[in-house]
């Protein structure tokens, strides 16, 4: 694995795929998938049916220098592969600490995406983090499992606002040392 440095965001390479900065051409694969009720459901800041333009600000917001939160797709077009498979991100917490986030569109379900993306961001740790820790929706099993097969530790249960289902969700959070 390794990390070639573009603009303002490292390209993040791994055997199957990059992780690389959004641009303006994902807004398509970004709005279908997202779209998709199930992934919706998954992801507490996204609408379901997503409003228009929510394309256009997703992207606006990704590409903007002055962001609190690197977006990164998961793009396999280097073995003849998907454009955008999902996306993974790290918001910013501190200096010190950033919280994951991931979704992967439903053709790249059980195909071990997530997982490949969250290890390749660990490894890269790209904003220098001690700790990265993570929260999912509890009936959101899979995701878990992501988190757990990478090495972060359960912590508790919360509960976050879903937009799509409009209700607060049970959630649990999970946390990652990395230096």
């Amino acid at each position: 694995m390794s990390i070639e440095t573009m603009t303002f965001q490292p390209v993040i390479e791994t055997a199957r795929f990059d992780l690389r900065p959004i641009r303006q051409s994902d807004m398509g694969l970004w709005s279908l998938y997202i779209g998709d009720e199930r992934v919706a459901r998954m992801v507490p800041h996204i609408a379901h049916p997503l409003p228009p333009g929510a394309g256009e600000a997703f992207v606006a917001r990704a590409t903007n220098p002055d962001r609190d939160k690197e977006f990164w797709v998961m793009d396999a077009t280097k073995v003849g592969g998907a454009e955008l498979m999902g996306v993974i991100s790290l918001d910013r917490v501190d200096e010190a600490q950033a919280e994951i986030g991931f979704w992967v569109g439903p053709p790249h379900w059980k195909t071990g995406v997530a997982s490949e993306a969250v290890a390749a961001l660990i490894a890269a740790n790209p904003l220098g983090n001690r700790t990265m820790f993570a929260s999912v929706f509890q009936d959101n099993k899979v995701s878990s499992r992501v988190l757990l097969n990478n090495g972060f530790e359960y912590v508790g249960d919360a509960e976050a606002y879903s937009v799509a289902r409009q209700a607060n969700v049970p959630t649990w959070t999970y946390v990652k040392t990395l230096v």
